[in-house]
């Protein structure tokens, strides 16, 4: 089954069940596959386009909230955090930390990379290994500690 059709028939039931706040972020997915499609050549988007899309989405909201907190306005903050988790039900599981260190640690190794000069190096493989399963911020900081 499709992701579109997926957020059709989760939108069909967020509409009888009157959940707002999970139909805002069904919209807001189905509008930005919408754009990806109608902006590119016409063609079918992929599997790792649909998850970058929804990543994207999880980061805006996730940067919103925080900024929300900062400004001591819970209010505006919860709906935030509460599209995420709607939108994270659509993404594949998210590795742990101490799993994304293990299979980086392995990239490490097998490469043969040391100091931070090779960051950009480790961080495309693990980047492509990783994709749609950690989050690039937190790729980044393990890659960072493993090479100093």
């Amino acid at each position: 089954m499709s992701l579109q059709t997926k957020i059709m028939d989760e939108m069909k039931t967020a509409m009888k069940a009157k959940d707002t706040v999970a139909l805002e972020a069904l919209r807001a997915i189905k509008s930005e596959i919408l754009l990806a499609q109608t902006s590119g050549a016409g063609q079918e988007l992929k599997e790792e386009d649909e998850i970058k899309i929804l990543q994207k989405l999880v980061k805006q909201r996730k940067d919103s909230a925080a900024i929300f907190s900062e400004q001591g306005r819970a209010d505006l903050a919860e709906p935030e955090l509460a599209q995420v988790a709607v939108i994270e039900k659509f993404l594949p599981v998210q590795l742990s930390e101490a799993e994304v260190e293990t299979i980086i640690a392995k990239i490490i190794a097998d490469g043969g990379f040391s100091g931070m000069g090779s960051m950009g190096q480790v961080m495309g493989a693990a980047s492509k290994e990783l994709a749609g399963k950690a989050d690039g911020k937190t790729i980044s900081t393990i890659v960072k500690k493993l090479l100093t």
